[in-house]
């Protein structure tokens, strides 16, 4: 199953199991071919007009409506047809549904799903591309996940819809159609998953990370070096005592996202890491991330913008050769 199949099951399954979930945005209906990557096709033949609506071109609408429907009750799931548009409803997003809990004192949850799909690779150019999840993870009261195979894409949605405070589910655009095996299990939110186990180095990183930092440890380990690869699937709140324990282990980490590296999600790990095993690292941790720039639209430029696998290579020869 592909992600896109994926998460159409797990929306499909939720709302056969719950008349209150709703999915609202662009073009989300089979009227408009199910969103514009058909990530909800066949959706609203099932379920209805009035359970899958399409929405007019506007992010604030979308998130306003939905805050409004889940105080109703409801547990929708709005789609903002790309990252980059969520700055249009960042002012929903972080000055609503974050804080009506905290706001209420704890009276009013807001439980919805904010889809939204972002990353490089098809020269759609610097307003199309970017991956924003650290404005989001530096936002208390919203959950932020971002799957890197279809079953923790089935599972994170499940669990996303049910949970009772807004959560941001990053989707990887050009991974959309990378097929894998789909438990149609729940995936918790907040647990990271050890995608490889090794010894000698642990990558750290989510979504399109976790399939170059795979090839990369599969390049190094006809090298003799052991690379454990920790998918964080959840990056808010992330599992701080998965990473903490790998890094015990083999005493050396890289942190790889496809986010600018300044002021990303990567730093904030770094020094979580250096702050509890001081004294236990062989080596400074290390970080990959994309250049401090907008997503180029030239292709070699994009492709350059990325950390790629051979990146990935280089560093952890380096950091295998220190200490």
């Amino acid at each position: 199953m592909t992600l896109i199949e994926a998460i159409n099951l797990a929306l499909a399954d939720a709302m056969e199991a719950d008349p209150k979930v709703v999915a609202l945005g662009e073009e989300v209906a089979d009227k408009q071919e199910g969103g514009v990557m058909g990530v909800t096709k066949g959706l609203s033949t099932r379920f209805g007009d009035d359970r899958v609506r399409s929405t007019p071109i506007s992010e604030q609408a979308i998130i306003g409506a939905a805050i409004g429907a889940s105080i109703g009750g409801y547990r929708p799931v709005a789609e903002i047809m790309l990252m980059n548009f969520v700055t249009v409803a960042m002012d929903m997003i972080t000055n609503h549904a974050a804080k009506l809990r905290f706001m209420s004192g704890g009276q009013t949850n807001v439980p919805i799903v904010i889809r939204t799909m972002t990353g490089s690779g098809f020269s759609t150019g610097g307003q199309h591309s970017d991956y924003l999840e650290a404005w989001f993870a530096h936002t208390p009261g919203i959950k932020v996940v971002a799957p890197s195979n279809p079953d923790d894409a089935y599972g994170l949605m499940r669990s996303a819809i049910e949970d009772d405070d807004p959560v941001l589910f990053i989707e990887h655009l050009p991974s959309y159609w990378t097929p894998g095996p789909v438990s149609r299990q729940h995936v918790p939110i907040g647990k990271a998953r050890v995608a490889r186990e090794g010894n000698d180095v642990t990558l750290i990183g989510h979504s399109r990370a976790i399939g170059d930092g795979l090839a990369a440890a599969a390049i190094l380990e006809k090298e003799g070096l052991s690379v454990e690869v920790i998918d964080l699937r959840t990056i808010s709140p992330w599992d701080r005592e998965t990473v903490i324990a790998s890094v015990r282990k083999t005493g050396r980490a890289l942190i790889v996202h496809e986010a600018v590296r300044q002021f990303g999600i990567g730093a904030e790990i770094a020094a979580t890491i250096q702050e509890d095993l001081w004294g236990v690292l062989k080596a400074p941790v290390k970080r990959l991330g994309g250049a401090f720039s907008p997503v180029p639209f030239s292709k070699p430029l994009e492709t350059a913008f990325v950390p790629s696998q051979d990146d990935i290579v280089a560093t952890i020869r380096h950091l295998a050769a220190a200490g």
